[in-house]
């Protein structure tokens, strides 16, 4: 679906149709300044820009739960949620922003219901809810049942009901549309517009706009063994550093638990909170020996770690697909179980263990293994949406340019997330954003009354002397595609061109291995025997190929734990290697229409300049905190790293104080 006539000037571009941009779009059009400008006549022009279509989008396939202390099941206070969100995340959550999500949890999840998402009930009628890892009753003190839940498809019932109410409420959609190119003006201090690709006819769009909502998800694409869809490649966070702005706290990646060996499925939290245990080779509960107090329902990092450890121990086991295999996962047993319970729960969970790894988990043990699941940091932005750049100790907001849900960093998670926690922040400050974005597009541009909200603007910017920076990056990215197109590798020509730049950079990274620099190509290239039988294969350089490199690189460097070496050594093969076989890459097919490989050249182009910030903000933490352990810097140290990295693409690393109201930092025991 594609708008039926670009507008000179939007109001509002959302850009990403998952729960964070389809609660911002809602948000933005049910706000009272909305309301009030419709009943004077003014109408916004909103535009929804995804490059799925919307209903494909991966919150759908969210399993366990949203959190809030509704208290349906049990007496739960939000104080309580406000606490353990603060915990989990290894107090490097901000607490303002945590207070609001607890505190406005139970209201999000009852506007949920009244929107259309069908959660399961308790016998009395009630939104049923559940056990989830680190969620507890009075300050820590027992587990509780806080997530509300969906047998275990809570994302699919959250995205459909929110995705019917924007068509309800005739939000325009541009479906299957990639976002290249986020234009701010000249000193980057407000937003102007985007560049969007239409990939059904090949077409380059410049779409001004006064405000922008950037909601594009997170990047575990980022690792090879993930449970993010395809499509997350950290889209928008490449965006905004290609802009010249900062991303907040991205050495922060959670790896799972409970990823279906070695596919990276996921297999919810729901089935420990249900009764499912993790038991080593030998048939032993081993979390007990890690979180005495709360077991298999300790906060995810912790448990990945435990895994991990009795791996190390030499107590993993195989896949049962590949006996022969390395020992890297444990077992998920969920046998105590019943299976009609099972079955009522869990059926999404049951489907996918028996679809994808042969096994009914009613009476057999399922191999697991932890897996990327989620990036706690993103854009850095202020409770409302806003994003700023951390510059001389102050937030200096980049106006009209928004961010929501996992692609941002209100920071609500810090160093670890919670589960439930996601889809909240999706929803309630995907919300947030579009209540803020309401307020600032009916505000007047002028002293002169109200404006007729975009008419307005583009008689201001046409009164500008300043260049259509919107206009001249879509020129800009038109010679981009013809780049990509007319220097297709079917022309020989183009083929000897890339093959001499494709084996100057393997070179490069073998002479670095020899003189004692470590890099890291792919098993296909990390070896000179194999240099002259891999020049054909280098004529076909394709960005599939090198997306699953950097993803094995990246697993290497930095999978659970990681250290100085694992991370310097991702860093040299990036730099000698991957970084320039991404600049180099060209499409194989000469047509721009429904050419598939543009678009994965650009998100293999935006994982690669995501990996580069990921790892210089993984080396300049010199501690171990949340989903972050270090070998070589075990302990927390909350005197020099109590705060966030604000990490620009060609800038050092700065850091902004954690915001501490009233829970000072404690021990972090489960």
């Amino acid at each position: 679906m594609s708008p039926e006539h670009v507008e000179e000037m939007y109001d509002a571009i959302i850009v990403g149709a998952g729960a964070a941009g389809l609660s911002a779009a809602l948000g933005l059009l049910r706000s009272p300044a909305i309301q009030t400008a419709r009943e004077n006549g003014a109408e916004p022009k909103i535009l929804v820009i995804s490059k799925l279509q919307p209903l494909r989008s991966h919150t759908g396939s969210a399993e366990g739960g949203i959190a809030a202390s509704l208290g349906n099941v049990e007496h739960d206070d939000w104080h309580w949620h406000y606490y353990d969100t603060v915990k989990g995340g290894d107090w490097l959550v901000d607490q303002d922003a945590a207070q609001v999500l607890a505190q406005y949890a139970p209201e999000t999840v009852i506007n949920l219901e009244r929107s259309g998402a069908a959660f399961s009930r308790t016998a009395d009628g009630h939104i049923a809810q559940r056990r989830f890892g680190g969620h507890t009753a009075d300050f820590g003190h027992a587990p509780i049942r806080r997530a509300a839940y969906s047998a275990d498809r809570v994302g699919h019932q959250i995205l459909f009901a929110l995705w019917q109410q924007c068509v309800a409420n005739g939000v325009e959609f541009a479906e299957e549309w990639v976002v290249t190119d986020l234009v701010l003006n000249e000193s980057k201090g407000a937003v102007r517009g985007i560049v969007a690709f239409d990939t059904h006819t090949g077409d380059v769009h410049a779409l001004h706009a006064r405000t922008v909502l950037l909601a594009t998800g997170g990047a575990g694409r980022l690792f090879h063994t993930t449970t993010n869809s395809w499509d997350l490649t950290g889209d928008g966070m490449a965006l905004v550093l290609e802009a010249g702005l900062q991303l907040e706290d991205m050495e922060f990646i959670q790896f799972h638990p409970t990823g279906l060996a070695h596919s990276g499925i996921l297999l919810s939290e729901a089935v420990r909170s249900e009764g499912g245990v993790l038991r080593n080779a030998r048939g032993e509960a081993f979390m007990q020996h890690y979180a005495p107090e709360h077991g298999d329902l300790a906060a995810r990092d912790v448990v990945s770690r435990a895994i991990i450890d009795q791996v190390e121990q030499g107590l993993g086991v195989p896949d049962p697909k590949d006996p022969d295999g390395p020992h890297d996962c444990v077992w998920l047993d969920m046998t105590g179980i019943p299976t009609e319970h099972m079955q009522q729960s869990l059926p999404q969970v049951l489907e996918t263990i028996r679809t994808y790894a042969d096994l009914d988990p009613s009476r057999d043990y399922v191999p697991i293994k932890p897996t990327a699941h989620y990036t706690m940091g993103g854009i850095p932005i202020s409770l409302d949406g806003e994003v700023y750049r951390w510059h001389e100790g102050t937030r200096g907001i980049v106006q009209g340019l928004y961010a929501a849900g996992e692609c941002s960093c209100v920071s609500v998670h810090g160093a670890n997330r919670l589960g439930g926690n996601s889809l909240l922040d999706a929803c309630l400050f995907g919300n947030r954003a579009g209540a803020a974005i309401a307020r600032k597009i009916t505000q007047p541009i002028t002293g002169e009354g109200d404006a007729a909200i975009s008419d307005a603007f583009v008689n201001a910017e046409a009164n500008n002397a300043n260049e259509d920076l919107v206009s001249v990056s879509a020129e800009r990215r038109r010679a981009d595609v013809q780049q990509l197109l007319s220097q297709s590798v079917n022309s020989s020509d183009s083929r000897d061109g890339l093959l001499s730049g494709h084996n100057a950079e393997i070179n490069t990274a073998n002479e670095a291995t020899d003189a004692g620099t470590t890099a890291m190509p792919s098993d296909s290239h990390d070896s000179d025997d194999n240099s002259t039988n891999n020049s054909a294969d280098n004529l076909d350089d394709n960005p599939y190929e090198l997306m699953s490199e950097l993803g094995e690189a990246m697993e290497r460097a930095l999978a659970v734990r990681c250290d100085a070496h694992s991370i310097a050594t991702a860093r040299t093969w990036l730099r000698n290697v991957a970084s320039s076989r991404a600049q180099a890459l060209r499409s194989h097919a000469s047509a721009a229409a429904f050419n598939q490989e543009l678009t994965a050249i650009w998100e293999a182009r935006h994982l690669t300049t995501l990996a580069d910030v990921v790892l210089r903000a993984s080396d300049a933490r010199h501690e171990s905190r949340g989903s972050l352990y270090r070998t070589d810097f075990t302990e927390r140290d909350d005197e020099h790293y109590l705060a966030h990295s604000m990490t620009a693409a060609d800038e050092d690393v700065l850091w902004q104080p954690v915001h501490i109201l009233d829970m000072p930092p404690q021990a972090r025991t489960y």
